[in-house]
């Protein structure tokens, strides 16, 4: 510093000998000591950064620590070294206060206010790097404090720019406090979205109604998918078509959702489909018909159960067995349920231990829906697919078996067909005639 003082000194009486202008003076010594210093500053950011803070940075990834590597990552090191250039740049103030005093000013709150950023852009990747480890835990998935960490960033540069402000300005932080106060109608309906997603953030969070990874589904949104991100103001859901639903965080709060992951921790994956039978098809079976169906083993030992039953009830209450009305007897749709059960029990991949359920739903204009309610072990979307369609092929196939039609709305082609026998059958009688 001793140099540049004897140096300027020595410039200054160079110009005044020389017979140069007070103004065009100060106005060289100044450029000089800002050139200087500009060298100055370069020189220690080059240092501060590809010596010290990269130095540091590989000493970080060399450490068997995760967290060191966190802050390597997010270069916060970097973004210290930033500071250098203005803790030098403050040194050329002082030799400019006696020439330039105006411009000596200027800098010493411009360099108060860079100071004042590059500190806030620290602290902004101090908290990501708190964020990156607190995510690499197992149980963050659960809590996320994604929106929390946005929060605080959000106030922090709102601080940074009050305490910039009353750097450059020279202005107290309490008159602009108060200023912003008279303001605040306007600032809430600038951060109203913030303001609500930090409210519904901690409610979703406290009550761990979604986590990152969820299956959620909301129909007002469009939105039916894996949730992949949780932020301040909006939670993103990638849909099954891979497109990207954005929804409002507060519309989880305020609105009604569906969240899938009951289904996933519960380890199955419900089926629940019909099969519309026709009911003209439905009849009581003959011992005829009941030995035929014996050699179909899955239902050989509900057929003798069965007809003990029957046959035990008939007597008690002395019914005639030519008596097909007063009686109990077997039908084929109840044969044909008991199949199911049967045949389902078998699967490896259904889960006994939830709900297992074939029943008759109320009939209708398109037939008799004999539903099939269980869950399959398998929960992935692909084979639990192929899991159900397996099952239904197999029940399809077996409904003639038991006499049995499936109900299906005549198509275009039984129409034809029946156009062609109603003409058929015209001529016929046009020719008997």
């Amino acid at each position: 510093m001793n140099v540049i003082a004897t140096a300027r000194d020595w410039l200054a009486q160079v110009l005044t000998e020389a017979g140069a202008p007070q103004w065009v003076s100060s106005a060289v010594i100044g450029a000089g000591v800002v050139l200087v210093f500009a060298l100055l500053a370069w020189l220690s950011y080059v240092v501060a950064r590809r010596f010290v803070a990269g130095g540091i940075h590989q000493l970080f990834r060399r450490s068997k620590n995760t967290w060191d590597d966190r802050i390597a990552d997010r270069g916060v090191l970097f973004k210290l070294a930033r500071i250098a250039p203005a803790i030098v740049f403050y040194g050329a103030v002082g030799f400019l206060e006696s020439e330039l005093a105006w411009l000596a000013v200027a800098l010493r709150r411009l360099i108060g206010a860079y100071i004042i950023v590059v500190i806030e852009r620290v602290f902004v990747a101090v908290l990501d790097v708190l964020h990156d480890v607190y995510i690499s835990r197992g149980d963050a998935q659960r809590r996320p404090i994604k929106g929390v960490v946005q929060l605080v960033k959000v106030l922090s540069s709102v601080a940074a720019g009050v305490l910039v402000v009353a750097v450059v300005f020279e202005q107290p932080i309490t008159g602009i406090v108060g200023g912003l106060g008279a303001m605040s109608a306007v600032l809430l309906l600038v951060f109203r979205d913030s303001i609500l997603g930090f409210v519904s953030g901690i409610q979703l969070s406290a009550n761990n109604l979604v986590q990152i990874g969820d299956w959620i589904e909301m129909e007002r949104y469009g939105a039916d998918g894996d949730v992949i991100d949780i932020t301040l103001q909006s939670i993103k859901v990638q849909n099954w078509d891979k497109t990207i639903t954005t929804i409002p965080i507060y519309a989880l709060v305020s609105d009604s959702f569906r969240n899938w992951r009951g289904m996933t921790e519960s380890g199955g994956r419900r089926i629940k489909r019909a099969v519309a039978i026709d009911m003209r098809s439905v009849h009581f079976i003959d011992a005829e018909t009941v030995e035929q169906y014996r050699r179909y083993s899955r239902i050989r030992s509900y057929l003798d159960q069965r007809e003990q039953e029957i046959e035990t009830f008939n007597r008690e209450h002395d019914i005639d067995v030519q008596d097909s009305v007063s009686g109990r007897r077997m039908t084929n749709l109840g044969v044909f349920r008991a199949y199911i059960e049967a045949y389902l029990t078998g699967l490896p991949h259904i889960r006994r231990d939830m709900t297992f359920l074939v029943r008759q739903l109320p009939p209708g204009p398109n037939g008799l829906p004999l539903e099939v309610y269980v869950f399959s072990a398998d929960q992935r979307w692909v084979e639990f697919e192929r899991i159900q369609a397996d099952i239904f092929d197999h029940l399809l196939a077996a409904l003639p078996e038991f006499g049995l039609r499936v109900f299906q709305a005549p198509s275009g082609g039984d129409v034809a067909d029946m156009a062609v026998a109603l003409e058929r059958k015209t001529q016929l009688e046009g020719g008997s005639s």
